[in-house]
């Protein structure tokens, strides 16, 4: 079954469970790979631009590193993008929903006159600095990129029957996808979990914004091959690269060989 999956997307499932594995090893040793590669809050001062690449390979648990990989691997099989297509389609999701995950934690921040004050009652009893407080708001997870690629499937496959679980029915992928996003929009808005919504939003969003630019680049390049606005150049095969040119030949003739 693993060798099945297309090695792009057996690639990342690898690279996930090796960084969950490192993770609960490095954790062993006193040291926290979250605090160092999660995603901080963008006023926060351990927040660096490089966690916005690097904490989509972190996770908070193994059920949060299973249900992930498991969406991965149920609709990563995605071989109509090809591998390195899939693989720039899956960081820039992932990337989008770190994105919208900083948007919309910056809107909260002032939307609730938190930069006025310089501490915050951290729920110990005791105020502790702001700067403290905001570096627990940290992102882990590849959830934004999973969600991007559920989206692909559903616009790649609309049509494609997914059996559910629960209840144990058929439905097509685009229905099924649409579902999902009208589900986590509303748990943004309507939870107060520890979920970060806005990115699983955020991927899906970014992903459907880059398949609508892949398929238009795609259709301007075929009507300008359909117009006539450019020919295919053709290789010349091995023997016209070596075979001398027929003037040249002539003119050999007409001179005569050397006594």
């Amino acid at each position: 079954m693993f060798k099945q999956i297309p090695p792009f997307t057996r690639s990342l499932l690898l690279i996930n469970v090796i960084c969950y594995l490192l993770q609960l090893l490095f954790e062993r040793s006193g040291i926290d790979l979250v605090a160092l590669f999660g995603l901080h809050f963008a006023k926060a001062s351990d927040f660096y631009l490089f966690q916005l690449l690097t904490y989509m390979f972190l996770h908070g648990s193994f059920g949060h590193l299973f249900f992930n990989m498991f969406s991965l691997w149920m609709f990563g099989g995605i071989r109509s993008l090809g591998s390195r297509r899939f693989l720039t389609y899956y960081l820039i999701c992932g990337i989008g929903a770190g994105l919208c995950q900083e948007l919309w934690q910056l809107g909260e921040f002032y939307m609730e006159g938190m930069s006025g004050y310089e501490f915050v009652d951290g729920g110990i009893g005791a105020p502790i600095p702001m700067d403290l407080f905001l570096n627990r708001w940290t992102t882990i997870g590849a959830s934004g990129a999973c969600y991007g690629v559920l989206l692909a499937f559903g616009m790649l496959y609309p049509n494609e029957r997914i059996v559910l679980l629960i209840p144990p029915i058929p439905i097509k992928a685009k229905y099924f996808v649409a579902g999902y996003a009208a589900i986590e929009l509303y748990s943004a808005y309507a939870s107060n979990d520890n979920i970060a919504h806005f990115a699983h939003l955020g991927g899906m969003l970014f992903g459907f914004l880059l398949l609508r630019y892949w398929r238009r680049a795609n259709e301007r390049r075929q009507a300008a091959w359909q117009n006539g606005w450019g020919t295919v150049p053709q290789k010349p095969s091995l023997g016209q690269r070596v075979k001398p040119p027929r003037r040249r030949a002539a003119a050999r003739s007409a001179y005569g060989r050397n006594p």
